[in-house]
């Protein structure tokens, strides 16, 4: 299930990025701290991958 948002697909991409040990779990806040926790390395992935193009930055 790719990301809905910029936003989201951001916060995946650090998540991802923790769980594979490129960054510290310290620095993640917010959604990438929660999906770090509660996502497996496969769902980050999907989350994080696609292109951006025509996705808002934000969504409600």
């Amino acid at each position: 299930m790719p990301a809905k948002s910029k936003a989201q697909q951001k916060a995946a991409g650090a998540a991802l990025s923790a769980k594979r040990g490129d960054t510290p779990k310290s620095e993640l806040r917010g959604a990438s701290k929660e999906m770090y926790d509660s996502m497996s390395e496969r769902e980050l992935e999907d989350f994080a991958s696609g292109s951006t193009k025509g996705k808002p930055d934000h969504v409600d």
